[in-house]
Formats: structure tokens, C-alpha cells, sequence
């Protein structure tokens, strides 16, 4: 297993690198990599233009590629890395497949599943279907946030300064750790127990 911190390193510079290569596809430099204990599982573009399907998030399309590529629908002990913040809709995927770590470079204040919509931090999934949800993933926001600008700079000079003034996508203050509030939980005997009884029953007979 890697150290995080340079795993995080590795994953995110890869995934700007998948963005630059958007402009190829058409698409903006939207990206995703998923990461499971320090080691690459897949990365993803933003395929909305390309297949004309608005479902088509880079997140949502590492998501998918990630479960087929681990053979089961939870992708515990993942992290999911993105350019910009997950929309709401990216979001409740994550939290689905119980993804526990999520980074990310600039946040959007006006789609965010994060910021707005508070997806992610939503501990109330977990505490009243434990045995679907997990608890909420860590979040690191701001990852590398100048390097994905500057993408976005490059691809189209004029959108990004249009989406800057409106606030579509801002600056994170700092790279924040946001520790939730079952930080604490997740090391105590009950969280032990509904990861097992999630795994060795739910997931066993239902999820697969």
C-alpha cells in the first residue's frame, strides 16, 4: 500500500492529464481516477458529449468501470478523484457504492453535491440504512486546484473566464481535510460489525 499522500499525488497528476486529453473527444477537461489502497483501478473522461447521454460524468463512468473491474457493485477502501467537485447526481452514486475517500480540485457552489447539496456528508443514509450505506467518505477539496485551472484556461480561455465570473467552479480557501462527524465511529465495534454483516450478508445475497 502506498503512503496517501503520494498516492493522492500520483492519482490526482493523472488525472490531469486525462483532462488535457479532452479536448480531443470535444468534451471539457472533466476527469475521474478510482484508486483502491494506493493502486490505479481505472480512470475516466466525461463522455456526455460523446454519446450525447447528460449521465455520462467522468464519475460516473469510473464508477461503473470500477465495479465491472473488482466484479461487485461496493467499492470499499476506494478513493475517487475528480477535477472538479461531483454533482449531486455523482454524488449518491458515490455514496451507494460506499467509496470511502473522495478528492477533488476546484468546488462548484452552484452544482456541488458537496457544497450545495451536502451529499457527502450526509450521515443521515448511513445511520438509518447501515446495513446499504456506509458511512460518509473523507473529503479533500482544493487538490492541485491550480493545475486544473490552468487546464481549463487553456482549453477555452473565454469559457473559463465566463464560468470564473459566475462562479461556477471557485477556488477551494485551502486543501481541507474534512473529517465528518462518525469520524470517530468508523473505529468503534459497531461500524465493525455492519461492514461484516454487510459483507458476508447483504452483499453475498442481494448486491453481489
Amino acid at each position: 500500500m502506498r503512503d496517501p499522500q503520494a498516492s493522492d499525488a500520483i492519482m490526482m497528476r493523472r488525472c490531469i492529464a486525462l483532462a488535457k486529453s479532452a479536448g480531443q473527444n470535444g468534451e471539457y477537461p472533466f476527469a475521474s481516477v478510482i484508486s483502491r489502497r494506493g493502486e490505479f483501478i481505472c480512470e475516466a473522461l466525461n463522455l456526455v458529449r460523446a454519446e450525447g447521454d447528460a449521465t455520462r460524468h467522468a464519475e460516473m463512468v469510473a464508477i461503473a468501470l470500477a465495479q465491472k473491474k473488482l466484479g461487485s457493485m461496493s467499492l470499499d477502501d476506494c478513493t475517487l478523484y475528480s477535477t472538479i467537485e461531483p454533482c449531486a447526481m455523482c454524488c449518491y452514486a458515490i455514496r451507494e457504492t460506499r467509496i470511502g475517500r473522495v478528492v477533488f480540485s476546484l468546488r462548484s457552489p452552484v452544482m456541488g453535491g458537496n457544497s450545495r447539496w451536502k451529499i457527502l456528508h450526509d450521515d443521515h443514509l448511513s445511520s438509518k440504512l447501515p446495513e446499504v450505506f456506509a458511512r460518509p467518505p473523507e473529503v479533500v477539496s482544493g487538490y492541485l486546484q491550480y493545475e486544473v485551472q490552468n487546464v481549463f484556461r487553456k482549453r477555452s480561455p473565454l469559457v473559463w473566464e465566463f464560468l470564473k465570473a459566475r462562479e461556477i467552479f471557485i477556488d477551494s480557501p485551502d486543501i481541507d481535510h474534512v473529517e465528518t462527524s462518525n469520524s470517530k465511529i468508523r473505529r468503534s465495534l459497531w461500524w465493525g460489525l455492519v461492514n461484516w454483516a454487510r459483507a458476508s450478508i447483504l452483499d453475498r445475497f442481494w448486491r453481489g
